[in-house]
């Protein structure tokens, strides 16, 4: 056994046998069931993107051609919003845990406003899109870029929803359950994961 065993390796007072190392009894965070759902949804997302990429490969001139029309930096812009707001909700989470209730709420809320501000980019960016006439029905690129951002951002609504249910138990001293805002936290970094891959897909993949 290892110096680092030895350390991780406790004692059962009951018994006075050694207990398994704690990093080996350490539960995952958040509940079960989010984990399901997380999981669920990036086997349904890995889908569209497989289907995604075969057809590219089909009409990859097509694809290139429209893809040149999306707004690189409004899609950079997007990428970096969700990645901030995915730190302020991974800090608040920390805060939570060492009882800095009001902070926790602070940073909850700020990833949630930052989750606003996004939608606002995305609906603005869609707005100019339709504008200049790149619409759903503008050829097969198209149609993967609004199915792919649309369901993505009823991902990212529902993530704000949940991001809700955080705050309000924050709020009640009666409640401030750790695995809520842990599971509130494992679905908003998928969001964030699944809209890194999708700005990967439509907006740099050349």
């Amino acid at each position: 056994m290892t110096d680092t065993d030895r350390s991780l390796t406790t004692t059962s007072e009951e018994t006075g046998e050694p207990r398994p190392p704690v990093a080996a009894r350490l539960p995952l965070p958040g509940d079960g069931h989010m984990w399901v759902m997380v999981l669920g949804d990036l086997l349904i997302f890995g889908a569209y993107f497989v289907i995604f990429m075969v057809h590219r490969a089909m009409a990859p001139r097509e694809f290139l051609a429209a893809q040149q029309h999306l707004n690189l930096d409004l899609g950079t812009a997007n990428t970096l919003i969700l990645l901030t707001s995915s730190w302020f909700v991974a800090r608040g989470v920390h805060a939570m845990r060492a009882g800095s209730y009001d902070r926790a709420l602070r940073l909850i809320y700020s990833g949630a406003a930052l989750g606003v501000l996004f939608i606002g980019v995305k609906a603005y960016e869609w707005s100019a899109g339709a504008g200049a006439g790149h619409t759903l029905n503008s050829g097969e690129f198209f149609t993967f870029y609004y199915m792919l951002t649309g369901i993505h951002l009823s991902h990212v609504a529902l993530g704000l929803l949940i991001l809700g249910i955080v705050v309000r138990e924050l709020r009640d001293p009666r409640r401030r359950r750790i695995a809520v805002a842990e599971s509130g936290a494992i679905y908003w970094h998928m969001v964030d994961l699944l809209w890194i891959v999708i700005f990967a897909l439509l907006y740099v993949l050349r």
